[in-house]
């Protein structure tokens, strides 16, 4: 597939960003999967220190398990490696302050010289902030942030998500590939308050209306409130049948959070309904805990776990309803952002060509092709530099790759305006 070098780096979650006049690159060149041992990286007192900060294991298991791979590749620093991998608090909105503390105190490490924060929930912002104020020298990442893009712009060295621009628009496409006639999508106030996720939102509901499928938007209770994740979780339980009675088993439902993610695909494994990929996509997302499968013997394996989850599913009836991307989205932002960083500091890659950072994802996703573009601020015109939004193409289980990367995503789509809800 034809590579289009990237200039710049560009990333992020959110953004009031349109993709005007965006510059399109794709990227399937897989790197040789050759793992250090992380006996090997402790041989010598290390250079530097690269610090990470991920969710648990109940709010993003495969931004933590990313994080592992780092561990298991360059080793902990507290066995002479070089990552120091902490996790921010489940209820995060209550507890920035935490964060804020957290992500500062890996700066005052006089070895740290990058910190990579995926998700970058609220708080990351202020913290790369205080963080640049004192130790300048640290490359600041930020995978997938939840504020605002010239907030983080102002103090991330670099941000990247998932492009919900084009997103908004590919995933309805696949949907109506597969045969769907409703849409339904599942949120809380707090998400639909993040201008990607808004607009993502947005773009959806247009593209329904373009393409002939009906838009259902419903509200799920936030995971971060005091319900809690359980308490989340058993609303989707218990509300799921409803809805595919209500909506039907040709409807596909999408939703934000991926605390959400299992216990709805376990009700449309279960009940009907159809499920094209999650908000941050992997066969790792939801399926094992909705399917009742154990996935030790095959971690880190991802063609086998795709293999062992696709069987799964197929079994349960599911051929050509479920999807997923066949790597991990969090897993690659937070190995991939690492290795990247790593990288920079061993001299080996440049922070402002993105064909490195590319390469850097693609040491976790072999063979698996991206897309990406740059972006244009929708208030300002202006091009960020620091920004940029990339996406996969969809596996669909008992069916494989839909050419999702390789649509062209209707300009329109690109000059609609995030409106708060």
């Amino acid at each position: 597939m034809k590579r289009i070098g990237l200039t710049a780096l560009i990333l992020m979650t959110g953004a009031i960003v349109v993709l005007t006049g965006c510059k399109k690159t794709q990227s399937s060149q897989p790197s040789a999967q050759t793992q250090q041992p992380a006996q090997e990286a402790q041989a010598a007192t290390p250079a530097y220190h690269i610090g990470i900060m991920t969710g648990t294991v109940s709010q993003s298991e495969d931004d933590l398990r990313g994080a592992e791979e780092l561990i298991k590749r360059y080793g902990s620093v507290s066995s002479g490696g070089i990552i120091q991998h902490l996790t921010y608090p489940d209820s995060f909105m209550d507890q920035q302050e935490v964060t804020i503390t957290q992500i500062t105190t890996l700066a005052a490490d006089p070895l740290m010289k990058a910190i990579i924060v995926n998700q970058a929930i609220p708080g990351t912002a202020e913290a790369f902030k205080r963080v640049k104020a004192s130790r300048p020298d640290i490359l600041l990442f930020a995978g997938e942030p939840h504020e605002d893009p010239l907030v983080i712009q102002e103090s991330a060295t670099l941000a990247m998500s998932a492009d919900f621009i084009s997103r908004g628009y590919t995933i309805i496409w696949a949907a109506k590939q597969l045969g769907a006639d409703t849409f339904v999508h599942i949120s809380f106030p707090r998400h639909m308050s993040y201008e990607s996720l808004g607009l993502r939102r947005q773009i959806m509901e247009a593209a329904c209306n373009d393409l002939g499928i009906r838009f259902v938007f419903v509200t799920a209770p936030d995971p971060t409130s005091d319900v809690g994740v359980a308490g989340a979780q058993q609303y989707i339980l218990e509300q799921t049948p409803q809805w595919v009675s209500q909506y039907g088993k040709n409807a596909a439902f999408f939703c934000t959070n991926d605390a959400h993610t299992e216990p709805l695909l376990k009700q449309l494994l279960q009940y009907g309904g159809m499920f094209i990929e999650a908000d941050l996509p992997s066969p790792l997302m939801g399926y094992p805990g909705a399917l009742g499968i154990d996935l030790s013997a095959e971690a880190g394996d991802f063609p086998a776990i795709l293999k062992k989850v696709e069987q799964s599913v197929l079994d349960k009836g599911g051929s050509e309803r479920f999807g997923t991307w066949a790597f991990s989205y969090g897993f690659a932002v937070s190995a991939g952002l690492g290795e990247f960083a790593k990288r920079i500091l061993d001299g080996k890659a440049n922070v402002e060509k993105a064909s490195d950072l590319y390469a850097a994802l693609g040491e976790f996703t072999p063979g698996a092709r991206w897309n990406g573009g740059y972006y244009i601020d929708a208030n300002t015109g202006v091009r960020a530099q620091n920004q940029l939004l990339v996406y996969m193409d969809t596996y669909i289980f008992g069916k494989g790759f839909l050419p999702t990367t390789e649509q062209v995503v209707p300009e329109k789509y690109y000059q609609i305006k995030f409106q708060q809800q």
